[in-house]
């Protein structure tokens, strides 16, 4: 059994990857720079509704790794990071909730991480200015996160559950 799980976490692993270099692929940022669709949170969003947060958490944090290591550098590294930590922490506090649906989860990611980018910004830049760039940050974050947010409730539903 742990040999089938220990697989199950490098397919969603390889699965972030894949969709990240996809990502790269769609030249979204020629019309509002910085803004990415989030793809790879696919894979993150699966993995906290049929793994547990422990598991997605991994997931997340090995995806910008190397994401980052392979398609970005030590900047994107950090943007990365305090984006994907914010919106995992958000995402795992709200998937608790029964109220919040797969869609509200993703949401609330894309709009996190957006807000930990915007965080890590202001410090690199010592200076606040790159707040002015929040709102067009906060309506990417809506309109992607319901995209990612609505594939990943049909994925958990159509996925039957892992066994342990």
């Amino acid at each position: 059994m742990k040999g089938r799980l220990v697989a199950r976490y490098g397919l969603l692993t390889a699965l972030a990857m894949v969709l990240s270099y996809i990502e790269t692929l769609i030249p979204l940022s020629f019309a509002v720079p910085g803004v990415k669709l989030g793809l790879a949170n696919l894979t993150v969003i699966f993995a906290l509704y049929r793994l547990g947060p422990k598991p997605a958490a991994a997931l997340s944090l090995l995806r910008v790794v190397l994401v980052s290591f392979t398609f970005g550098n030590a900047y994107s590294f950090w943007y990365s990071l305090a984006g994907a930590a914010l919106s995992f922490l958000i995402m795992a506090l709200l998937r608790r909730q029964d109220w919040f649906g797969e869609l509200g989860v993703s949401v609330a990611g894309g709009v996190c991480h957006n807000i930990g980018q915007i965080a890590v910004a202001a410090i690199v830049l010592r200076s606040t200015a790159a707040a002015y760039y929040l709102p067009v940050l906060l309506l990417s974050g809506v309109l992607t996160g319901m995209a990612v947010g609505a594939a990943a409730a049909v994925l958990i539903r159509r996925i039957p559950p892992f066994e342990r």
